[in-house]
């Protein structure tokens, strides 16, 4: 099923997240991971456009971008989005400056922690890097205030199956986590089991 994409907005507080007046209610799924672990390459890869916006300085998305996704198009697009992409700032950058980081929280973790239409969180982890400790943390917060949410290991097409293999063992026992899902944004790989996933959270 192809879903079309329309960019609803930007939030940097509370006040601005999309009403469900506006989006219908619909279920939300966020993206969060460290900067540079490819979040925005991901997004534009499942949506097949360039709707996020790629940067090659980590740490450029400060504020959540809202998508909402469309069945059919023109005239015979429905009414009520079918899922809403909600794209987080990166964390664990240290060039970002003292009074950008500081703001997060203010909207970052209430949208975490309250926004109820947020269905489920997707944790995205770099398969060529070891274990990072801030991934650990978000886990770990994840699990404790009991959001639904999926790890995903991006850049899967780095690494050959036997590295994969491993890389994947090695962030499943660092993180605590039955599943990891590999994917790449280059060759789409993974790509149909994550649909599949947030697809579930859809219906």
């Amino acid at each position: 099923m192809r879903l079309n994409p329309i960019f609803l907005l930007s939030a940097t507080d509370v006040a601005h997240f999309p009403s469900e007046a506006k989006t219908y209610g619909a279920p939300e799924v966020a993206f969060l991971g460290r900067s540079n672990v490819g979040k925005s390459s991901l997004i534009n890869s499942l949506l097949g456009s360039r709707e996020a916006k790629v940067s090659s300085t980590p740490g450029r998305t400060r504020a959540i971008n809202f998508f909402a996704l469309h069945e059919g198009a023109g005239e015979k697009m429905k009414v009520r989005p079918t899922l809403i992409f909600a794209d987080l700032p990166g964390y664990g950058y240290a060039k970002i400056s003292k009074s950008i980081s500081a703001e997060w929280p203010k909207f970052i973790e209430p949208y975490l922690a309250e926004r109820q239409t947020l269905a489920l969180c997707i944790c995205l982890v770099d398969t060529n890097i070891p274990p990072q400790e801030n991934d650990t943390q978000l886990i770990t917060y994840l699990k404790q205030t009991q959001r639904p949410f999926l790890v995903v290991g991006t850049k899967a097409d780095k690494l050959s199956n036997n590295q994969l293999g491993k890389s994947v063992a090695a962030l499943k026992k660092a993180h605590e986590v039955e599943e990891i899902l590999p994917v790449s944004a280059k060759t789409d790989a993974g790509t149909k089991a994550l649909w599949a996933k947030m697809m579930e959270v859809a219906e």
